[in-house]
């Protein structure tokens, strides 16, 4: 990864997600100054769920 300062697991609320029936850590990827790409991970399964991309700011973290 070139920047790994653009990773990060959320926290608060968002920190977690569940994706059929089991909670998974969310993390976010800052492809650039707006968009985001979201996803979770499945240690167990060695598996990353692709759960939201977009070209802007998420508004959901500006609470």
């Amino acid at each position: 990864m070139a920047d790994p300062d653009r990773q990060h697991q959320l926290r608060g609320r968002l920190a977690t997600a569940s994706l059929g029936g089991t909670s998974y850590p969310q993390w976010e990827y800052e492809v650039t100054a707006g968009g985001r790409v979201r996803y979770l991970v499945d240690r167990t399964n060695r598996t990353v769920h692709l759960v939201y991309a977009s070209p802007r700011h998420p508004r959901d973290t500006d609470r």
